[in-house]
């Protein structure tokens, strides 16, 4: 896990222009500190010196700071002007890292979605479930990233040089002891951010999992329902949900814990810095504005790696999220680009050719379905039969144009309307498909209705479309023999009407009343072989 991934800035405009805007709010920000701790230091000397101050102990630095500062009125007038443009400046840098940070995640959530429907349905329904998680409640956990730790990475790189130089000028013994200790907080930022990254992993995992455990059972619940048994799963989703808890509650812990680490070490080095510079006032080795100066700026330069530490803890969820999502877009199973072959020619009265047609399957082995060939004219049913596995649905999918193909080429008069590098426009392809999936989904309105009347219900809009070409998936496997009759019916009423049916079924009814019927195999990929 990186502390700034470069992926970000590569690829999200909004990350490089938040990063630039945050360098120079930083450099500012350590601009206003300096003039704070020099103002506080010329205020309190006069005040805490036994004798009255007869130099200026602040040196060249003292320059930045009137000497009139030394009178309350105008130091405290002085110091107010200071804080308030530290506080506009604070305010400015949260409400632009916040407005960054939604686009930063906006964009990233687009191009994973994008991604995966560019791969087609095939591919991702695998992955609906982390997908789901990853694009809502794991690239949210990224906003702290932007809020919090890139405007403290910032301060990091530009607060902490200033005043090791000031302090540098100011005191070289405290310069030195600040300089020695300063690489202890990194270095215990790494141990600890090592056990953070497991447990961030470990935690987007069980979420991921919750997820789709929880998907699934929404879908199945009707006919969990319908079998008296929806009730069972609970235990299951609870212990899920356990997991997750107890994953979130490991990340908080290693949170705290690295908090209190990282608090213990700046006290203990601040306070290196304080004890050597008593004994140095009590000596007279050192001038009590000098010193109060020091006091003033040591903590500062600890305090943003300290806070780096902290809120890049707190946005560990985020980065892990992000990791998971650059994984995802630059995988090699990346969806290939395809060139437009301009608008669909008209498939009414047209013949689809179908030559050498093949589509691997997700993980590369085998092409289902294989090499497959036919054609379909208007007014004809053709079937697609075979085994379960083999290839039917794809090959429907596939015509659609929402499945790329691997191989093979699809045509209509014999002008190309699909291949492997290239498809018409999907617009107006699809507005000449009526498809029908073996699981149809209507919507939330229909989740109420049972499988066979969702299936009639789809059925029913494909017949009345009016469309030329027709895609029927298993149209019969979840309706009685009456729907099923009724069905094969207006199936084959439709092609007389002039319309081109395809239908994947192993179905005998549905079969026999088919015009032709093309057998459909898988094969295995060379690679696999």
């Amino acid at each position: 896990m990186k502390p700034l991934d470069p992926r970000l800035i590569r690829r999200i405009g909004p990350a490089r222009r938040h990063i630039l805007v945050t360098a120079g709010l930083g450099f500012l920000t350590s601009l206003l500190i300096l003039a704070q701790a020099l103002l506080l230091a010329r205020m309190l000397a006069p005040i805490l010196s036994p004798a009255p101050l007869d130099a200026d102990g602040l040196g060249w630095w003292g320059r930045i700071v009137p000497e009139g500062a030394r009178s309350l009125a105008t130091g405290l007038a002085l110091l107010a002007c200071v804080v308030a443009a530290r506080t506009a400046v604070q305010w400015l840098q949260e409400r632009l890292a916040h407005r960054a940070g939604v686009r930063v995640v906006s964009q990233l959530r687009e191009m994973v979605v994008s991604h995966v429907v560019a791969r087609g349905p095939r591919w991702g329904a695998s992955r609906t479930a982390d997908v789901a998680t990853l694009v809502t409640r794991g690239l949210d956990d990224l906003l702290p990233y932007f809020v919090r730790y890139l405007p403290q990475l910032a301060l990091a790189a530009t607060v902490t040089p200033v005043m090791i130089v000031v302090v540098l000028g100011l005191d070289w013994l405290s310069a030195v002891i600040v300089v020695a200790t300063l690489p202890l907080v990194p270095a215990f930022m790494i141990l600890v951010g090592l056990v953070t990254q497991e447990r961030s992993e470990r935690h987007l995992e069980a979420i991921q999992r919750l997820g789709t455990r929880t998907l699934d059972l929404i879908e199945g619940l009707p006919t969990l329902k319908a079998l008296g048994r929806e009730r069972g799963p609970a235990a299951r989703v609870r212990e899920l949900g356990d997991a997750q808890r107890r994953a979130t509650m490991g990340s908080l812990r290693v949170a705290f814990l690295s908090g209190m680490v990282l608090e213990l070490l700046t006290t203990l080095a601040v306070a290196i810095v304080a004890v050597t510079m008593g004994f140095r006032l009590i000596d007279g080795g050192i001038g009590i504005e000098t010193a109060l100066a020091v006091l003033i700026l040591a903590p500062e330069a600890y305090l943003p790696i300290r806070n780096v530490g902290t809120h890049f803890h707190a946005s560990a969820d985020g980065l892990a999220a992000a990791d998971a999502a650059f994984t995802l877009l630059d995988g090699a199973d990346g969806a290939r680009e395809r060139t437009s072959l301009g608008p669909a020619p008209a498939l009414r009265g047209a013949t689809l050719t179908v030559a050498g047609l093949a589509v691997a399957t997700p993980d590369g082995t085998r092409l289902a379905p294989g090499p497959l060939t036919f054609a379909a004219a208007p007014g004809t049913v053709t079937a697609l039969r075979g085994p379960n596995g083999e290839g039917k649905s794809t090959a429907l999918l596939a015509l659609t144009g929402l499945l790329p193909l691997d191989a093979g080429t699809v045509a209509v008069a014999g002008a190309a309307v699909l291949r492997d590098d290239a498809a018409v426009d999907e617009p107006s392809w699809l507005a000449q498909v009526a498809w029908v999936p073996q699981r149809p989904d209507l919507g939330p309105s229909a989740r109420t209705l049972s499988l066979g009347q969702r299936q009639r219900r789809a059925l029913a809009r494909a017949f009345e479309s009016g469309r030329p070409l027709v895609l029927l998936d298993e149209p019969t496997s979840h309706l009685d023999r009456a729907s099923r009759a009724d069905v094969i019916a207006r199936m084959r009423a439709l092609a007389d009407a002039g319309a081109t049916v395809i239908v994947a079924t192993h179905e005998a009814e549905v079969l026999a009343a088919a015009d032709a019927v093309v057998e459909v195999t898988a094969t295995r990929t060379e690679v696999a072989a």
